[in-house]
């Protein structure tokens, strides 16, 4: 009951940031695939921890053919094998100069209107495809990668290589591939971007792969935001699942919340405010130190990678409660 109540609790605060971030600047990027990606991305989860599929299926409190069946169908097109439907959709309107809404229903009536619609609207949504016309004259198109990049531009593309560089340094060595696929950009786009940062030293290339020896935004910087909450919530993400995996209590892995009830006048304002930028000063020599010592050193073939993470915010609170709360 408890696991219950905390997976409730957390799925809550991921809808808070989802949100915020979805709407973050003015924008308004589609949804229509989230809950879809969220169970997909749990099932695999779950196989991938040893868990049976029945077991899963009980989980989500499906019979096990139910559940099978809707895996299938959000992981592969029921009318191109080994294709999701989003892809299969968006091959078939590349193809074609143009497509009329009956023409793609009709080709993919196997996988059902319903879902069909719904990859329309998020390809139109997202402006991989375009539209004109309405009701039974409904016709598609695909976007030309003129046309993408002056959207690209518009919509405000900054911000994109330093996605890459983070995926590189967390999940490389990288193929170029594979790499696209995690930036969502076509290959294309994406050999761009690599060249832009190999350029820049912030990748080396090694093949037909790369990799990212450091990952670094200015703080203050203006770009690269997207960049820098990937790795926030990654480094807290791995670090909770680290510790429930954990049998022993480790000092080296964990963390610490601290809150403090202050105000402008208290001795110990100032001081508290001052937290993060005290570890982040403090963190930072330490880095250095440790990148000095590296680049004069051989690094072994197999070494750890300690992520620290520390945050802060300020909110304000009415009278009512005093004192420090600690939680470990």
């Amino acid at each position: 009951m408890n696991a219950q109540v905390l997976i409730n609790s957390m799925v809550r605060q991921v809808t808070v940031l989802i949100a915020q971030l979805a709407t973050s600047g003015g924008v308004r990027a589609p949804l229509a695939q989230v809950a879809n990606q969220v169970f997909v991305e749990l099932a695999n989860e779950l196989e991938a921890q040893g868990v049976s599929r029945k077991v899963s299926a009980d989980m989500f409190g499906m019979a096990l053919r139910a559940y099978i069946r809707k895996v299938r169908r959000l992981t592969e097109s029921a009318t191109e094998s080994e294709k999701t439907l989003w892809q299969a959709v968006l091959e078939l309107i590349r193809k074609e100069s143009f497509v009329p809404r009956s023409r793609v229903l009709a080709r993919f009536q196997r996988d059902g209107e319903l879902e069909v619609s719904s990859i329309l609207k998020d390809l139109s949504d997202s402006g991989l495809v375009l539209s004109s016309g309405s009701g039974t004259g409904l016709v598609y198109r695909a976007a030309t990668e003129q046309e993408l990049g002056q959207m690209s531009a518009l919509a405000g593309g900054d911000g994109l290589d330093e996605l890459a560089w983070v995926f590189t340094f967390r999940h490389g060595p990288l193929t170029v591939e594979a790499l696209a696929e995690l930036v969502s950009q076509s290959v294309k786009e994406t050999e761009a971007v690599v060249e832009r940062l190999v350029a820049g030293g912030r990748v080396q290339r090694d093949g037909d792969r790369v990799a990212a020896h450091e990952f670094v935004i200015p703080l203050g910087s203006s770009i690269g935001w997207e960049a820098s909450v990937f790795d926030h919530v990654q480094a807290m993400v791995q670090t909770i699942c680290q510790r429930l995996q954990a049998a022993d209590a480790s000092e080296a892995v964990g963390g610490s919340t601290y809150t403090f009830d202050v105000w402008p006048g208290h001795p110990h304002y100032d001081e508290v405010k001052g937290l993060l930028a005290a570890h982040r000063a403090s963190l930072g020599e330490l880095r250095k130190k440790v990148e000095a010592f590296n680049q004069r050193a051989r690094r072994e073939d197999s070494f750890e990678e300690v992520v620290a993470y520390v945050g802060q915010c300020v909110r304000m609170r009415e009278n009512g409660r005093t004192g420090e709360h600690e939680a470990e």
